[in-house]
Order: C-alpha cells, then sequence, then structure tokens
C-alpha cells in the first residue's frame, strides 16, 4: 500500500529483458531486498540493490499496462516505499496496481497551477470523477473535472518540482490508478442490482 506521495525522483539506469535496473539515493537507506516500492505507481519487488541502484523484476502484463516499457535510460521515474503501518497517509490509498495508461491531450497555466487534460480510458469511465482522487505515475491528485473521454488535474509548484509530473506535454503517458473505494463501491452496487434483477 502507499499514499501517492513521492519521495524521489529517480532514473531509469538500464531496461533487461525481465526488469529495470534504477538509480536513487534517498530511498535506498532503509529498502531491502523483497520490498515493495511504487516505480511512477507501480508496485514492483526490490530484487538485488547496490549503493545508489536497485532491480525489479517485469511481468509482461506490467510491460502492457504501465509505462515503463517505454522509458529510456535517464527517463525520470517517481518513487515510493511502501507505506508503514503507522505512516501518515498524505495523499490516498493507492495500491500500486496500474489500471491503464493514458496519454496528456493538452496543458496551460493557470496562474500558479498547470492544468492539464488528460485522455479517459474508457474502461475507467465512471471511476474518475470530479474532485475525487487519482494517481498518475503514482502521484496522489484531485480530479478537477471530467469529460466523456477525458479528465483534468491541476498541478502546483511543488508537485511539478518534485515529481516528474513536471515534464509534464502533450503527448505524455501517464499510468493511471483510479481510487480503490470508489472501485469498491461501483463493484458492490453492480453486483448488487445484477443479483436483484435475477
Amino acid at each position: 500500500m502507499f499514499t501517492g506521495i513521492v519521495e524521489e525522483q529517480g532514473s531509469l539506469k538500464s531496461s533487461e529483458e525481465n526488469g529495470l535496473v534504477i538509480r536513487a539515493q534517498q530511498i535506498l537507506h532503509d529498502v531491502e531486498v523483497k520490498d515493495s516500492v511504487a516505480v511512477d505507481g507501480t508496485c514492483l519487488t526490490v530484487t538485488e540493490k547496490g549503493a545508489d541502484w536497485f532491480r525489479v523484476d517485469t511481468m509482461p502484463e506490467t510491460l502492457r499496462r504501465t509505462r515503463l516499457g517505454s522509458l529510456k535510460p535517464g527517463d525520470s521515474v517517481n518513487l515510493e516505499r511502501s507505506l508503514l503501518a503507522n505512516g501518515r497517509i498524505g495523499g490516498h490509498m493507492v495500491q500500486g496496481h496500474i489500471e491503464a495508461c493514458a496519454p496528456i491531450l493538452s496543458t496551460q497555466t493557470d496562474g500558479i497551477g498547470l492544468d492539464v487534460i488528460i485522455a479517459l480510458p474508457p474502461e475507467l469511465q465512471g471511476y474518475i470523477i470530479p474532485k475525487g482522487f487519482v494517481a498518475l505515475n503514482g502521484v496522489s491528485l484531485t480530479v478537477v473535472d471530467v469529460w466523456s473521454d477525458r479528465f483534468s488535474i491541476s498541478l502546483i509548484p511543488y508537485t511539478r518540482q518534485q515529481t516528474n509530473l513536471g515534464e509534464a506535454h502533450a503527448g505524455m503517458l501517464l499510468n493511471v490508478e483510479s481510487d480503490i473505494l470508489g472501485r469498491y463501491v461501483a463493484n458492490f452496487l453492480q453486483t448488487t442490482r445484477s443479483s436483484l434483477q435475477v
């Protein structure tokens, strides 16, 4: 479990057939082999580590669902260690289970904010709602507005400085995870309706 509060921007050191090697500093001081780390919001298991790097395995499903397979050496990735049981939830409950990859459609400055419009994957319609939570590249954000085929968020300067969302531009792919609580509620209502119609 994660909270969507990025601790560090790492960078991709190398891609392997079944894994990634990532450069990092801050998160490595207490990360051990077998620990979970969110890499751009994707929950992955540390399989090896060095003084300034760690390695994670990547399954084919991980590469199909996320933007990780499109990254090149040197690309920035958001990193977060898993939440301690006594830790503060600064964002929202994030599983690290990416549901879809979606492109940024446009960006526009609005005062100190950067408004970002993102394509809404059809399978996530109904799960992303105005003023609800969404995790993009592992960053906990509030949805501003939603339309039939897109949604918007607004990035404060701190988020742009501390995460790779500071690189936001049209065409950039983002890992998307909708709010798990909303998904449970929607699934429960759908199941309840189905059972009542039988």
